[in-house]
């Protein structure tokens, strides 16, 4: 593809995410380029660079284009993009020529508004926080409440691109078997520094095609959530239930750490992502695990309440400890998603709590930084459940790794960990 080519592909795709506000923007770029097959490797990276440095910029680019007195739609994005990535506007007006496959020529209003985002930087001191921080208006108070002084330098981890982590399968190899696995397929691997299962990628790269993926070798993973995992210590010969299990990416941490032995139940409201997790537990040798869709009125964990050595709760929540990943997340999030589902939190976390048999284990995880989804939440549960007690961090973790942090609960950040954001807390029933 010429460069005029790529960028009319990059508005192409900002357009469809534009399209689908409610779709994750990597489900559609995944469509989009499936669609047309003719675009190659290098082509393909090109445009979800640019397109993905845009999703991160979005409000500072909209900034700058309405101070121009421009409309932001998604061919001035991508224009403006260039601009403050360093390009001048005579090459932006030679890539918007009008040529095959290239995007509609500038007109003289364009050229002209476009001419004043020539030079600058992508921030501006005059921006407001939540314009600067790429976040939206409303939670702006949310995120100083967590972070405080440091919001600035969160806030700026989480525009970094995240690494490729992935996590070694131990019921099929070791993690020096998965480097050169992934070393033969031209793929350099390094050792996490926490998780003893954890490899880290730098960039994107095409892991899932490859023999060390096909072969059930490594799983995609955040280290982070490798370690949510970890911290749920499930050991072989357990009963173990994964009360929000999705397509399985923790039930089979849980399955290794537990050595294929033991029994444990992958829950999920969804049968969509249930039956997703079917092949995933194929493809990594799983199986001691059973799927189990919660429905309306169900009785299963009535019927089985304190009876299980480990329950995980990884609830639904804002997701704003991927946003480094999912950019596009930001713009989707709503206030009323937070009020939501702090509420729903709430509510599955008393259901599962009556699985946990005296003396068992329940973690509670999300992928939030958010107090309210968080600290907060563990705190009104305690209060309404005096039979169960924090087990700090400390005590609860069990790995090689210096223990990252202080404090009764872990609490993992882009700048601090260099991890997607996760909270964990262990909880132990006493009675």
């Amino acid at each position: 593809m010429t460069p005029a080519a790529r960028i009319a592909a990059v508005i192409e795709l900002i357009a469809a995410i534009d399209a689908a506000p409610r779709k994750p923007a990597d489900a559609i770029a995944n469509q989009f380029f499936r669609d047309r097959r003719f675009i190659g490797s290098g082509d393909r990276r090109a445009v979800s660079e640019r397109v993905w440095t845009i999703l991160r910029t979005r409000r500072r680019l909209a900034w700058w284009l309405e101070r121009v007195g421009m409309r932001v739609n998604p061919r001035m994005l991508a224009a403006a993009s260039l601009l403050t990535g360093g390009w001048a506007v005579s090459g932006v007006k030679q890539s918007f020529s009008g040529g095959q496959f290239g995007p509609t020529p500038l007109n003289p209003a364009e050229q002209e508004a476009l001419a004043g985002l020539e030079g600058q930087e992508v921030s501006n001191p005059e921006m407001p926080d939540a314009v600067r921080l790429e976040v939206p208006d409303w939670c702006v108070p949310h995120l100083r409440a967590r972070f405080g002084e440091t919001l600035d330098a969160e806030m700026a981890a989480m525009d970094l691109p995240a690494t490729l982590d992935l996590r070694v399968n131990r019921l099929a190899g070791t993690r020096e078997r998965a480097i050169a696995a992934l070393a033969a397929e031209g793929i350099e691997a390094k050792p996490t520094p926490l998780s003893p299962w954890g490899l880290r990628i730098e960039g994107r790269r095409p892991v899932s095609t490859g023999p060390a993926f096909q072969s059930g070798l490594v799983e995609i993973q955040d280290e982070g959530s490798q370690l949510v995992a970890a911290l749920v210590d499930a050991k072989p010969e357990m009963r173990v239930v994964d009360w929000c299990a999705g397509a399985g990416g923790k039930t089979l941490a849980l399955a290794m750490t537990m050595e294929n032995r033991g029994h444990i139940v992958a829950c999920d409201v969804s049968e969509h992502r249930l039956e997703g997790a079917v092949r995933r537990l194929r493809r990594a040798g799983v199986h001691n695990v059973e799927r189990h869709l919660v429905t309306p009125g169900d009785k299963w964990a009535k019927r089985r309440s304190g009876t299980f050595d480990r329950v995980l709760v990884d609830a639904p929540c804002t997701g704003t400890g991927t946003w480094r990943r999912n950019p596009d997340a930001r713009i989707r999030l709503a206030e009323n998603d937070l009020s939501e589902l702090v509420v729903k939190q709430a509510m599955i976390l008393a259901d599962a709590a009556r699985l946990v048999k005296p003396g068992g284990r329940l973690i509670y995880a999300t992928c939030s930084v958010l107090l309210e989804e968080n600290d907060q939440q563990i705190a009104a549960f305690l209060a309404a459940q005096p039979g169960f007690r924090v087990i700090d961090l400390a005590c609860a973790w069990t790995l090689e790794a210096a223990v990252p942090g202080q404090g009764a609960y872990l609490s993992l950040t882009p700048l601090g960990h260099h991890t997607d954001g996760f909270f964990t807390a262990v909880m132990e029933r006493t009675a």
